[in-house]
């Protein structure tokens, strides 16, 4: 009877085994690390990677606005547009660049998936003769999955859709015919990935609300700061945030914060690693409030150079006020820093306030203050949840973690 189980349970690992090596996903996302943009989408590139890893077939389907003679002669962003090249390999992952037709300022951009399916038929129809993909994996509902959505009638396979934040906090409100649109999709598609609970609850009044399963994202091993380096202020109170330099980035409010501590801790110093069109109001108000000495604009850097330099930093904080999810947090928490962010949120998923990183309130500066007091007069404090965070992303938070929950939802449907 045990010579039987021993039996059984080995079938079973096999027939385990030749299932995942039996998923071909064919996935389609516009936000792909290209030579355009080498930080663009790094997330999906992560993912992709870990599926690979973890025994699935993938190629990258990465469509790219049309720039053709005289476009890319106009603007600087036009002209790398038309310098990506059609197929590229990137960590042995197969992408595709075809083209597809888009307008500047987002005009008919509801039409924007129709316009992609036209652009990259074509090439899918390609891929297919010699990848027969069973599973068609699309990121963001708006243009990607539209696109997909008319592209799958030819081929009729499973169809998931993973929803970043853009769809749910950004695209329905642009306009009646965008959100008609999103949800054209996400009531058509098989499966609906959200990466955080904060983007589900945006929509659990829909009827597609049921088809949602929430897989947050995460951070590749390699990456992650197995010392213990302790938190101790070596001259400078070091504080950091990285991130594209929008408004709803909340960089205005730490600049807010940190003008109420500076005459109490002299020795502040807080770096910011990024650039956005909200920049130069940024240095004004650095200007405004005589932060000069304390604040520097670092600019943009690499995903690897960003990593490898949080753990000289004391504290994270990005009191960002719309985030979907908010890779960052889990990336500062990897190397063992106090993180902020903010109540409501995505990373509410990941952080236990006081525990492993610290949450305060939208737009408050008050409540920033306070915490980053708490982080700055108490070492013990700082230590502890520095290394709580780290402990929370080695067992929860990294792709792998994310690829065994995808290809879960795979297998339902093959």
């Amino acid at each position: 009877k045990k010579k039987f189980q021993l039996i059984r349970e080995k079938i079973m690992k096999e027939n385990q085994l030749n299932m995942v090596e039996n998923i071909n996903v064919l996935v389609i996302s516009h936000m792909y690390p290209s030579n355009f943009n080498e930080m663009s989408g790094i997330f999906v590139h992560e993912q992709v990677k870990s599926l690979l890893e973890n025994g699935c077939r993938v190629k990258v389907v990465s469509p790219v606005p049309w720039a053709p003679f005289p476009i890319n002669k106009t603007t600087n962003k036009w002209k790398r547009y038309s310098k990506i090249p059609y197929k590229d390999i990137k960590d042995s992952v197969e992408i595709y660049h075809p083209r597809y037709l888009e307008f500047p300022k987002g005009i008919l951009f509801d039409k924007s998936g129709y316009f992609m399916s036209k652009g990259m038929n074509s090439t899918i129809s390609k891929i297919w003769l010699n990848f027969k993909f069973n599973i068609i994996h699309s990121n963001v509902a708006l243009p990607d999955g539209y696109g997909a959505m008319i592209i799958n009638k030819k081929y009729n396979v499973p169809h998931i859709v993973t929803v970043h934040g853009q769809d749910f906090q950004n695209t329905i409100n642009r306009n009646s015919k965008c959100k008609s649109s999103v949800f054209k999709v996400l009531n058509s598609v098989d499966r609906i990935i959200t990466v955080s609970r904060k983007l589900s609850a945006l929509v659990k009044k829909e009827k597609f609300y049921n088809k949602i399963d929430v897989v947050n994202n995460g951070i590749d091993r390699k990456f992650i700061n197995r010392n213990y380096i302790e938190n101790k202020f070596n001259g400078k109170i070091k504080i950091l945030s990285v991130s594209n330099l929008k408004k709803a980035k909340g960089i205005h409010i730490n600049l807010e914060a940190i003008n109420q501590l500076k005459n109490k801790y002299s020795n502040i110093q807080y770096d910011i690693i990024g650039e956005g069109e909200f920049e130069y109001k940024l240095k004004n108000l650095v200007k405004n409030l005589k932060l000069e000495n304390i604040v520097n604009f670092l600019g943009k850097k690499s995903h690897n150079e960003v990593i490898s330099c949080m753990s000289n930093y004391n504290i994270f904080s990005l009191p960002s006020y719309n985030e979907g999810f908010g890779m960052v947090y889990i990336e500062a928490m990897s190397q063992g820093i106090p993180v902020i962010g903010v109540k409501g949120e995505g990373i509410e998923d990941v952080i236990e306030n006081g525990y492993n990183g610290f949450l305060v309130n939208r737009k408050d500066i008050d409540s920033l203050v306070n915490t980053l007091d708490i982080l700055i007069k108490d070492d013990r404090k700082r230590n502890e949840v520095g290394i709580n965070g780290k402990n929370t992303v080695i067992n929860n938070f990294t792709w792998d973690d994310n690829a065994k929950k995808v290809i879960k939802l795979y297998k339902e449907f093959l």
